[in-house]
C-alpha cells in the first residue's frame, strides 16, 4: 500500500471512531431528555452547597489575608464540584455494565473507542453546565472575579482539566465497581478527600500535619490556583504547594491521567474475556 492509501485509511478510521463517539454522545444526551431529573439534581446539589457554607456557616470562616468569604469559597467550590461530578460518572457505568449495554455496544461494528470517547464527551459537557450554573450563582451573591478573560478562561481551563483526569478514574473504578451498590463505599472516600483540602478553609487554620496535607491536596492546587487566577485579593503567600499553585494544578491532573487513563482503556478491553 502506499503512502496516500494508508493516510485515506487512517482517515477513514478517524472519521468513523468521530462519528461513532458522536453516537454514544447523542445517546447520553437523549437519555437526559427522557430523565433530566438526575441532572437537575446534579446541577442544584453543588449550589445548595455553596449557598449553606456561604450564608449558614460564612460568617465564622476566617480568610486569609482579610476579604469577603464568599472570594474564597466560590473558586472552592468550583474545584470541589469538578472532583465531586466522579460519582455520576462511576453510577453511569455500572448501571451500563449491568444492564449489558456495553457488551451489546461492543458486540457491534463500531470503533472500540466510540463509547468511553462518548462518556467522557457528555460527563464533560455536564460538567461545564455545572460550572456555569455555579459561576453564575457565585454572581449573584456578590463574588466577581477581578481579572481580564484571559485569566478567567485559564482558571475555567484548570478546572475543566481536573474534571478531565477524574471523569477517567470515575469511569475505571465503575467498570472495577461493577454494580451501583458498591459506588456507594467509594463515594465513602471521596467525601474526606474533598473536605481535607483548602476548598473551604485555609490549612493555616488547620493543625500543622492536616494543613500539610490539605496543601498537597490535587483539589487545593487547583481551588489555589483559580483564586489566583480570578484575582482574589489577599491571595499569595505560604509553602511550596501553595507558592506553585498553578505548576501543581496541572500537573496533579496529568498524573491522575497517565495513571488512569491506560488502566481504564485495559480494563475496558479486557471486560469479555
Amino acid at each position: 500500500m502506499t503512502t496516500a492509501t494508508y493516510a485515506t485509511a487512517a482517515q477513514g478510521c478517524l472519521g468513523r471512531a468521530a462519528t461513532d463517539s458522536w453516537t454514544m454522545t447523542r445517546r447520553g444526551l437523549a437519555h437526559w431528555a427522557r430523565l433530566p431529573a438526575p441532572l437537575v439534581v446534579g446541577l442544584v446539589f453543588p449550589v445548595m452547597m455553596l449557598l449553606m457554607f456561604a450564608y449558614f456557616l460564612g460568617g465564622g470562616m476566617t480568610v486569609p489575608g482579610g476579604g469577603d468569604y464568599k472570594e474564597y469559597l466560590v473558586p472552592g467550590m468550583l474545584a470541589l464540584n469538578m472532583a465531586f461530578g466522579i460519582e455520576s460518572t462511576m453510577i453511569a457505568v455500572t448501571q451500563d455494565l449491568n444492564k449489558g449495554v456495553i457488551d451489546r455496544f461492543r458486540s457491534m461494528p463500531i470503533a472500540p473507542s466510540a463509547v468511553l470517547v462518548g462518556r467522557s464527551a457528555l460527563d464533560m459537557l455536564q460538567s461545564a453546565l455545572g460550572l456555569l450554573v455555579l459561576i453564575g450563582t457565585g454572581l449573584a451573591m456578590g463574588w466577581r472575579w477581578h481579572v481580564g478573560p484571559g485569566d478567567a478562561l485559564a482558571a475555567v481551563g484548570l478546572l475543566l482539566l481536573l474534571r478531565f483526569a477524574m471523569l477517567w478514574l470515575g469511569i475505571y473504578f465503575g467498570m472495577v465497581a461493577g454494580r451501583p451498590e458498591m459506588v456507594q463505599a467509594v463515594q465513602i472516600l471521596i467525601w474526606p478527600v474533598g473536605f481535607l483540602s483548602n476548598v473551604f478553609a485555609s490549612p493555616e487554620s488547620m493543625p500543622g500535619w492536616l494543613g500539610a496535607i490539605a496543601d498537597w491536596n490535587p483539589m487545593s492546587a487547583t481551588a489555589t490556583a483559580v483564586r489566583e487566577l480570578f484575582g482574589r485579593p489577599g491571595q499569595g503567600g505560604g509553602p511550596w504547594p501553595v507558592e506553585h499553585a498553578q505548576l501543581l494544578a496541572v500537573c496533579w491532573p496529568l498524573a491522575l491521567l497517565a495513571v488512569f487513563l491506560p488502566l481504564a482503556v485495559g480494563r475496558y478491553k479486557n471486560l469479555s474475556r
